[in-house]
């Protein structure tokens, strides 16, 4: 049985072109226009993932967001990993995302490898996930490579992490916080446009494209 990606997406066009993509590299795809119904599917205790599964969701959604079926997905014990997309990517949602125990975060319109790497950091932490079994040892070999290559993203980040300057950390902290660069120039005493250039060597020491990059490397302590 293949793994499973759900899809909740209120754009047709991109539920569909999603799926036609993912189902062309072998996942079971199932897709959702509605928050509320992938919830109630969801939140199933009868639903089995024998081969382990994750959730690909927008953010923004009518009626339910993604950050709310999130939340009610957690409330309900339903610990399948959570893959967030936007078309609009902000910082503060980005920090929201990742508290809530996001796996990352990914700007539209996805880039292929992107979501390839997002998909292989699921479906490497899905031995945790109670009704998951590796029964056979590829399995569990498919697994430590996997679990290497998460330690190797970690020992990343944390050489690009320990090349930036302690202003530049406080920088960092400010822009992770979601503050405005004139709100960090306050806090520090330094002008505007100094932050902007610390900004601005912090993206580049990182390898970051945006802020939202940046959240997600410090609060999961790898690349992205």
């Amino acid at each position: 049985m293949a793994k499973s990606v759900y899809i909740v997406d209120d754009n047709n066009e991109f539920r569909e072109s999603t799926a036609w993509l993912l189902e062309g590299v072998g996942y079971c795809v199932k897709s959702y226009a509605d928050a509320s119904k992938a919830f109630s599917e969801l939140s199933n205790k009868n639903i089995e993932y024998e081969e382990g599964a994750c959730i690909l969701m927008d953010v923004r959604m009518p009626e339910m967001s993604g950050l709310d079926l999130h939340d009610q997905l957690n409330t309900k014990g339903v610990d399948i990993p959570v893959i967030y997309m936007t078309g609009h990517a902000s910082v503060a949602v980005a920090v929201e995302a990742m508290k809530k125990g996001a796996v990352t975060y990914l700007e539209k319109p996805l880039d292929s490898q992107m979501l390839q790497t997002a998909l292989d950091s699921a479906f490497s932490e899905q031995y945790n996930f109670k009704n998951k079994k590796y029964n056979k040892n590829t399995e569990s070999e498919k697994v430590d490579k996997k679990d290497n290559e998460i330690d190797k993203a970690k020992v990343v980040y944390q050489e690009r992490y320990s090349s930036l300057t302690p202003r530049e950390i406080e920088v960092l902290c400010g822009i992770v916080d979601g503050k405005m660069n004139k709100v960090i120039a306050y806090d520090l005493g330094i002008s505007v446009k100094t932050i902007e250039i610390h900004r601005s060597q912090v993206k580049k020491k990182m390898q970051a494209k945006s802020a939202a990059d940046l959240v997600k490397m410090v609060l999961t302590e790898k690349v992205v």
